[in-house]
């Protein structure tokens, strides 16, 4: 009689070295976090300083929960038309904003320890407009297209949100000497220069209050870019 001898399958172990897909992607998104928090440690040391978004005053060009760097050193002639700047509005509007914001969730367990660490701040409170008008510059709004009118030159403004008009409130000023005038992209939705017509200062705001150009979105990571400057507006004839 002949004997049958069966062997029992056994699964093959697992290969090793490799990594769940879910923990793969893991490591590589705080990796990616930690070379975002160091890189802006870095540019802080030399002067670039980081700023959070707060709202959607500047949609759809920078939208709220951005993070942006600045680049400080400038001086009144580097600045032109359509720069997207950061000032400090205490003495022209009053007061910054007071919008502040805390990291919740996975995005804040792993960066909010780093950049308390390293001293990043993200949660400062001054506002971020567009330069519209320079010193001479004699902006109104609006022509029968609904466009600004810059120093006699009707302008088109590809930036603003689709369908907006340049402004809902009407105006005709002169910017002095030493000033700008500072509009948001969403102009529905904007507190701007407009705002202020009535104020001392009619809502402008001196040069020397500006902080800087912004040149770069670093956080969200999806959203990372240079902030192109704008050439709609600095072709335009001079003012004054």
């Amino acid at each position: 009689m002949s004997t049958v001898e069966t062997t029992a399958q056994t699964p093959a172990p697992p290969a090793t070295g490799e990594q769940p897909a879910g923990s793969r992607w893991f490591a590589r998104w705080v990796l990616r976090a930690t070379v975002v928090v160091v890189l802006v440690a870095v540019v802080r040391a030399v002067a670039v300083p980081s700023f959070y978004v707060p709202s959607g005053s500047m949609e759809p060009t920078v939208q709220p929960a951005d993070r942006v760097l600045v680049e400080k050193w400038h001086a009144a002639s580097s600045l032109r038309r359509g720069d997207i700047v950061v000032f400090d509005g205490t003495t022209a509007w009053g007061g910054p904003s007071t919008a502040t914001h805390e990291d919740t969730g996975l995005v804040g367990s792993v960066l909010t320890p780093m950049r308390k660490a390293l001293g990043i701040d993200f949660g400062e409170k001054d506002y971020l407009k567009r330069i519209i008008g320079m010193p001479g510059d004699h902006v109104v709004c609006c022509t029968a297209a609904g466009h600004l009118s810059i120093n006699g030159t009707e302008v088109t403004e590809p930036y603003l949100p689709a369908g907006a008009r340049a402004s809902e409130v009407t105006f005709d000023v002169t910017v002095p000497a030493g000033d700008v005038w500072l509009l948001g992209d969403n102009r529905p939705e904007s507190a701007d220069a407009r705002v202020h017509l009535g104020d001392p200062g009619g809502g402008m705001v001196p040069v020397a209050d500006i902080i800087g150009r912004v040149t770069l979105r670093f956080w969200p990571l999806s959203r990372w870019g240079t902030m192109e400057r704008s050439s709609m507006l600095s072709h335009l004839p001079e003012g004054g």
